[in-house]
């Protein structure tokens, strides 16, 4: 951009710049017009940059609009540079570029203003440009070839309403388009190594992917004549311009990806098109078509035919300064090139109609992939850490049902880390731990969300462009608390540490966060706001930090349930057709408190012979996940109460995720109890979600997020924690008291539809249709590594160092963590060791 001091912003006024070369007449006719804006005069500053044309151009305009800055540039800078040193000169708040050869409209500023102030996202205004009559269309949208020609579709076409409408497009036409002035210098401006021609395409295209909008706004009109200055000067020129301008442009813009696959298939559709344009003989040199052969050295061609090979040449020559300017540019990306291709309208334009050309633009596309590759479909990878099997957690089944929801308008893989024996018609299923087949699978992604560890085994994402979600529903490191106490002392450290570790690596980097609750998404701010991500860009994008994190909750069917067999009563031994069964949800795990609902079952049955308590889940689906002391407990006191087998069941395994209906619908109530602890306070239970879609009432522990949902909406009672007279009370009222029970069951019926899966997906729904990287990048690019202290080493045992953790980690999570800390705390204590617990 000009190196020119840059004059002092004044706020509301608008500058317009127009180049001059050797066009002092139609200069001077485009600038009367502005006599016709509807525009404050006093907000309206002129400036005029004359690229040396040497005919006294610039002395005539000054006498003819003295009111104008008159800027001559000493030297001739293309429209790109011009319209930068324009800029220079400029104090206004927004600035418009115009050609000379065009005429504003009376509505030309106001309504490009009035667009910008009211959406800080538009990054630039595209006018609508109509003929100089003003009966056909010269730009009303902008398409873009996957070879990186710009052109204007629509152009000689009538106009007519359909284009009275405004939207969001790839780029403006530099004969008549605002940005803010502002943005325009942060930036860069036009790139002056264009000179002319495809600057607008690539500045609209730079915006884009910077994450700002380039939007059509119809009541900004203006007229144009079209291209009298380049017919001056040959077609020849013209077309050498826009095919290295064009290869330039792809080389800045696209990804890597997109580039690998487009690049050197258009340099030799550039040649193709310089030969067919021409009809040259492309034979000459070849021995084999052309035999006959000769001993002179030259050949006459047009200069046409050599537009293609020069460009090439000259992108060449541009290539240290382009590398420069693509890596900064692609650092600071926000949108993927897959979120782009529908502004590009009709990529696969071949742009000619030459039969020799559009041979070998077909060849060409089907030899690279090009038509493949340049739609419109985001490439979304969902990763778990738990396996996929027809027996599935709350994490998998999260998983699986953001990819069932995502699968239907982008191509989707479902990752486990932890391996899958199912699969699905919507999406692919895929598995990988690590190396070089995640490596696959991450490098084909646009967009990565993910649960728990997979930036550890997968640490080349921290630096990456990749857009990657963080679904922190679960807060695990809360978890850890509790569950890691029975790992020892050391143990324990090392995973509550590193899980921390872990959670704080991945906010420093998400691109987006979702979470479970509004309670939730006040701790996790708090948590953010400690890695630095609650900063200035984020909440100039966006006040509500909406845009940084985002509430989706766990989620059930959208369908009610459907029972297809008895699964619990007159099934199990010892709980009849007609007994009322009380539902434990789930798994148990050492923040429940399954203990104060066993002994108040204990205190029911005297008076209810036929209440029945069964839970549905003891043992995590996941091998990895170790068996809890608090599951110990509650068969114990089961046993030592005499309640196991006769009131107290226990389902040893875990009910498959497509047979839970069989087992809810055969309950009457729904439980969950819980001690009172951090966990408990940030905690989502997903198993009372199970107990909406089933239509069950709720009796639960209070202090977490459904209790208050429980209470707000007469879902069923809240109990205080221990509290056995309570929880007495309340489970009795819910199985017995035939009122309570109707209207528990309407409000829960009512609850439900909030939490089906297609609602509160929405978010992340929305976000991945508009994917793109968070507004700090500064922080974001900078999360290349931990910035997490060393901890110690827990003392005493072998290999029990925070390095080796680490690596459990990146296999297999804080359960591989809890795994491995269990089984040194087992060789420790018995002096014995065993090769699976190495």
């Amino acid at each position: 951009m000009s190196s020119a001091p840059t004059r002092e912003t004044r706020k509301g006024v608008v500058s317009v710049v127009l180049v001059n070369y050797k066009g002092a007449d139609d200069t001077i006719a485009c600038l009367r017009y502005f006599d016709e804006v509807e525009w404050p005069v006093e907000q309206l500053e002129l400036v005029v940059v004359d690229n040396d044309s040497q005919d006294g151009s610039a002395g005539r305009i000054r006498e003819a609009f003295p009111q104008a800055i008159v800027v001559e540039s000493g030297g001739n800078l293309g429209f790109a540079g011009g319209c930068n040193l324009g800029v220079a000169h400029s104090s206004g708040e927004w600035v418009g570029f115009i050609n000379n050869d065009a005429r504003p409209g009376s509505q030309w500023i106001s309504a490009a203003v009035e667009a910008m102030s009211a959406d800080a996202t538009i990054g630039a205004v595209a006018s609508k440009v109509l003929d100089w009559e003003g009966t056909k269309v010269d730009y009303v949208d902008g398409s873009l070839t996957w070879f990186g020609m710009g052109y204007k579709r629509e152009t000689e076409w009538p106009d007519s309403s359909e284009y009275d409408t405004p939207k969001d497009v790839l780029f403006g036409t530099g004969a008549a388009m605002f940005m803010p002035t502002g943005l325009f210098r942060e930036v860069g401006g036009f790139d002056e190594r264009f000179f002319m021609f495809y600057e607008d395409v690539d500045l609209g295209w730079r915006l884009n992917l910077l994450g700002y909008r380039v939007r059509y706004v119809p009541e900004s009109v203006a007229y144009h004549r079209h291209h009298v200055t380049m017919k001056k000067f040959g077609d020849f020129r013209e077309s050498y311009l826009l095919e290295r301008n064009a290869l330039m442009s792809m080389y800045k813009n696209l990804d890597d990806e997109s580039l690998a696959k487009a690049l050197p298939a258009a340099m030799a559709l550039a040649v193709r098109r310089s030969i067919a344009r021409t009809d040259t003989d492309a034979t000459l040199l070849d021995l084999q078509r052309s035999p006959g052969g000769d001993k002179v050295g030259t050949v006459e061609v047009d200069k046409m035919a050599l537009t293609g090979p020069y460009a090439i040449d000259y992108f060449v020559e541009q290539l240290p300064s382009l590398m420069k300017s693509r890596a900064t540019l692609q650092a600071s990306r926000r949108r993927s090139d897959r979120e782009l291709f529908p502004l590009f309208r009709h990529a696969i334009e071949p742009a000619y109609g030459i039969p020799s050309y559009l041979a070998g633009h077909d060849h060409l596309v089907e030899a690279f992939g090009i038509a493949q590759h340049f739609v419109s479909r985001q490439r979304i990878l969902v990763v778990t850490g738990e396996p996929l099997l027809d027996r599935m957690a709350g994490p998998a089944i999260r998983a699986w049902e953001i990819a069932t929801a995502l699968g239907a308008e982008h191509d989707v893989r479902l990752l486990s880390t932890a391996g899958a024996k199912v699969t699905s018609e919507t999406f692919d299923v895929v598995v990988a731990n690590g190396g070089v087949r995640l490596r696959e699978h991450t490098d084909w992604a646009d967009v990565i969300v993910f649960q728990g560890f997979l930036l550890e085994a997968a640490p080349w994402l921290m630096g990456s462009s990749k857009i990657l979600v963080a679904d922190v529903y679960d807060p695990m490191h809360l978890e850890q608390l509790e569950q890691a106490k029975d790992l020892g002392a050391g143990g324990r450290a090392v995973s509550i540490r590193e899980t921390t570790r872990v959670l704080n690596d991945q906010l420093r980097r998400a691109d987006y966060v979702v979470c479970a609750s509004e309670k939730q998404r006040d701790f996790w701010l708090g948590q953010l706001a400690g890695q630095g991500r609650i900063n200035a860009a984020v909440y100039d994008e966006d006040e509500s930090l909406g845009g940084l994190v985002g509430v989706v909750p766990f989620g059930i069917p959208g369908e009610p349930p459907v029972q297809s067999r008895h699964a619990i009563k007159g099934v199990v031994p010892g709980i009849g057709l007609d007994d009322k069964v009380i539902i434990w949800g789930g798994g148990v795990y050492n923040w429940f408190d399954p203990l104060t609902l066993v002994r108040a079952v204990d205190r029911l049955r005297v008076r209810h012979p036929d209440v029945r308590l069964y839970f549905m889940g003891l043992k995590h689906p996941n091998p990895g996940v170790p068996d809890m002391k608090i599951a110990w407990e509650l068969q114990q006191l089961s046993d030592e109460l005499g309640l196991t087998g006769t009131h107290v069941f226990f389902n040893e395994g875990w009910v498959p995720y497509a047979e839970r209906a069989d087992y809810l619908l055969d309950g009457d109530l729904g439980v969950s109890t819980h001690f009172h602890h951090i966990e408990t306070a940030f905690s989502f239970r997903t198993r009372i979600l199970d107990y909406l879609w089933a239509n069950l009432p709720i009796v639960a522990t209070e202090g977490d997020t459904f209790a208050t949902v429980i209470d707000q909406h007469g879902l069923g009672a809240t109990v205080p924690p221990k509290d056995v007279d309570a929880l007495e009370a309340a489970l009795e009222t819910y199985l017995f008291d035939e009122a309570a029970i109707a209207r528990a069951k309407a409000n829960v019926a009512a609850v439900a539809q909030q939490y089906t899966w297609q609602n509160v997906l929405e978010p992340l729904v929305a976000f991945c249709r508009l994917p793109r990287r968070a507004a700090d990048l500064e922080h974001v690019l900078g999360a290349g590594a931990s910035t997490a202290r060393p901890f110690a080493k827990p003392r005493g045992g072998v290999r029990s160092d925070v390095a080796l953790m680490r690596e459990y980690l990146a296999a297999g999570g804080v359960k591989e963590v809890a795994r491995r800390a269990a089984g040194r705390v087992r060789r420790v204590t018995t002096g014995k060791t065993g090769p699976e617990e190495d």
